[in-house]
């Protein structure tokens, strides 16, 4: 350690946020090394739906999902499903997200987000530019609805996005102008809203290739699951089980939906629950210019190698829990009605991944209570879009020993 900022980190976690965070340290001098029990990628950053969209941050918290919820607790093909279990720690967290479902704390994650937001974009351009060599395709995300009565659900949410400060463009659409821009869009969709400034990207071959670039700035990514973590006067120490150590002067612990496992010990108590969404990709018969929403059954469409990436649902399970087929199905049945040539069966890259979700819609980033010690993680829904800008502040937290302002809302230790 060079007067009182480490010298050297240890990240746990190889997803965006981990390598994010650890390619931004290496900006900054900081000897890095990356560990992960799965290898780059492993997690929910290989199989969402690619989507940098600063516009649609919209935090799962608001009341509306809370109804929507309590519904869904009798339908297990809803697009958000809770299982029946026993589990006193899920019951515990959903309370505790219930109590946030009112639109003073939806408000004040918005308001959180928007310094995300502002800069989440810029800061895929500085990856992209000095050596992360995956495109950031610019593309506005088109929603697609049954009728227009329906798209005013989104616009309203819209509007209360605008109301906390969060400027979002966007145009309406009629049947036909929805058509022309989403050539998939079937006769059922007859309205639409356009969001622009958006982008997307390959979220697996992205964080491959931010991975690379890690490497090849000098720091060594190992494949095995950290089960420990302890500090004393000069070090802090990471353990497998099997006896596998690495020393540094910091870690960062970006384990997404397993957060908790490492992160409780050093006073982080916001829990962080698997949302687990799904994914699959289809060929399709017709051009793919843009992502495309389905907010009436929560499904995300994304260009994808070709073809299509299908991404939908939130599941409260265990983050190691197997694939539900039924949830697969539901999003199949849900989206068929609304896009024409979809070749359904033909589906491959059937993927299941969890979402760090916490209570409140925001994300655990910064120090916790033992020196050396910080984590990042919690994004939900958003953690490819947020990934590199919470990188780059929290690299800057542990460079100078000062919270960036833009973190104060997503202290660990609220």
């Amino acid at each position: 350690m060079v007067g009182n900022w480490p010298r050297s980190v240890v990240v746990v976690g190889a997803g965006i946020v981990g390598l994010s965070t650890a390619w931004f340290l290496q900006e900054r001098g900081v000897k890095v090394d990356v560990v992960d029990r799965g290898g780059v990628a492993a997690g929910a950053s290989w199989g969402n739906a690619g989507w940098v969209s600063p516009a649609l941050t919209i935090p799962l918290n608001e009341p509306a999902v809370l109804r929507y919820g309590l519904r869904s607790l009798l339908n297990p093909a809803a697009p958000l499903h809770v299982p029946a279990t026993l589990d006193p720690g899920l019951w515990s967290f959903l309370l505790r997200f219930a109590a946030n479902c009112r639109w003073s704390s939806w408000t004040r994650a918005v308001r959180a987000n928007l310094p995300l937001n502002e800069e989440c974009v810029e800061a895929y351009d500085v990856l992209a530019a000095n050596g992360v060599s995956a495109p950031v395709i610019s593309a506005p995300i088109t929603a697609g609805f049954r009728t227009p009565r329906q798209a005013q659900g989104l616009l309203r949410e819209l509007r209360r996005l605008e109301a906390a400060g969060q400027h979002v463009e966007h145009t309406v659409l009629d049947g036909g102008r929805l058509a022309e821009q989403v050539p998939l869009a079937g006769q059922a969709l007859g309205a639409g809203v356009r969001i622009d400034g958006q982008r997307y990207v390959d979220p697996g071959a992205f964080v491959h290739a931010l991975g690379k670039a890690v490497m090849e700035r000098g720091a060594t990514i190992y494949a095995f699951e950290v089960s420990d973590v302890r500090t004393d006067d000069r070090k802090v120490i990471v353990r497998s089980s099997k006896g596998t150590m690495l020393s540094a002067d910091a870690v960062v612990l970006a384990t997404g939906a397993w957060l908790p496992r490492l992160a409780g010990q050093w006073g982080v108590r916001v829990p962080v629950r698997a949302g687990r969404g799904y994914s699959f990709t289809v060929p399709v018969d017709h051009p793919v210019p843009g992502p495309i929403y389905l907010p009436d059954v929560r499904v995300a469409c994304t260009p994808y190698r070709d073809g299509l990436r299908v991404a939908g649902t939130m599941e409260f399970r265990d983050p190691d829990a197997p694939q539900v087929p039924a949830r697969l199905e539901a999003i199949i049945a849900s989206a068929r009605p609304l896009l024409r040539g979809v070749r359904w069966e033909e589906r491959t890259d059937v993927w299941v991944g969890p979402r760090p979700v916490t209570p409140d819609g925001r994300p655990l980033i910064g120090a916790t209570k033992a020196p050396g010690v910080y984590v990042a993680g919690g994004h939900g829904m958003w953690g490819l879009a947020h990934g590199p800008i919470t990188g780059r502040l929290l690299a800057e937290q542990i460079t100078t020993g000062k919270q960036p302002a833009a973190l104060a809302d997503f202290d660990p230790l609220r």
